[in-house]
């Protein structure tokens, strides 16, 4: 049986929101499996205040309704500590990539704690799924370990799954990387500048991902067309988005007074 090979822990992990919008909606209840090299493991499981009505269609879908987070802490009380009990971890999920690691991010930037995940490894357990077999996280979990999924749509029941089958995938698989090196590359197929994908990168250099300068380098728009920058910071983008193109102006500011970066 071929199993994950750590150098350094890796925290999966699952987000219930009250949406779909990463840039606008709250996590509601948070789970986080950390996997030490030695193979012992921690949990980080809470309910989460989002600050905000939840949606009758997401209570629907994650059976969380106002009345269960109301005494319970905002993401901003617990920031802090998740953040310091997360460091030095690489990152898995399912489907995570495209949403709960943007919408965890956003979380943290608004709680006032400067984040970067991209400089961290992300495992993504449904791409390698899809690039296999393709199919939702309970036909994987059928799939994979033939169990049928209880409690779906419960944050800590999606997220135990998520690392059953990853398990499961890397028994089935020997192609498959066992370490998390490997299993980033097979899972992140997509080169990209901040989580929302409104950049990405092209011959070594940001463009832009989107909109009418779609394919243009992002430092080409922002040379020509200066305010650009200003509609972006100004109009309802990700606080991570933000942060890239602010970084990515600086960075042109360094270079035209000469300055090493």
């Amino acid at each position: 049986m071929s199993k994950l090979t750590l150098k350094r822990p890796i925290v999966f992990f699952d987000l219930e929101t009250t949406g779909t919008d990463n840039a606008k909606d709250r996590i509601v209840e948070l789970a986080f499996i950390k996997i030490m090299p030695d193979g012992k493991r921690e949990k980080y499981v809470k309910r989460i205040n989002p600050g905000m009505p939840i949606p009758p269609e997401s209570t629907k879908f994650h059976g969380i309704t106002d009345e269960d987070i109301v005494n319970a802490p905002t993401f901003k009380q617990i920031a802090k500590e998740l953040y310091e009990w997360m460091k030095g971890c690489d990152l898995g999920g399912y489907s995570s990539s495209k949403f709960d690691l943007p919408l965890l991010a956003e979380e943290f930037l608004r709680a006032g704690v400067n984040v970067d995940f991209t400089e961290r490894q992300m495992v993504d357990v449904q791409q390698i799924f899809f690039k296999m077999e393709s199919r939702t996280l309970s036909a994987a979990y059928n799939f994979y370990c033939h169990k049928d999924l209880d409690n779906a749509h419960t944050a800590e029941a999606d997220i135990t799954a998520t690392i059953e089958v990853l398990e499961a995938q890397l028994e089935k698989y020997p192609e498959l990387a066992n370490d998390v090196p490997g299993l980033h590359k097979v899972s992140n197929t997509d080169e990209y500048v901040d989580y929302a994908r409104r950049m990405v990168m092209k011959d070594g250099q940001p463009v832009f991902n989107f909109g009418k300068y779609k394919g243009r380098k992002v430092e080409e728009v922002f040379t020509q067309e200066p305010q650009y920058y200003d509609w972006m910071m100004q109009a309802d983008f990700a606080l991570h988005t933000k942060q890239k193109i602010s970084e990515i102006l600086n960075k042109m500011k360094l270079k035209k007074s000469g300055l090493k970066l």
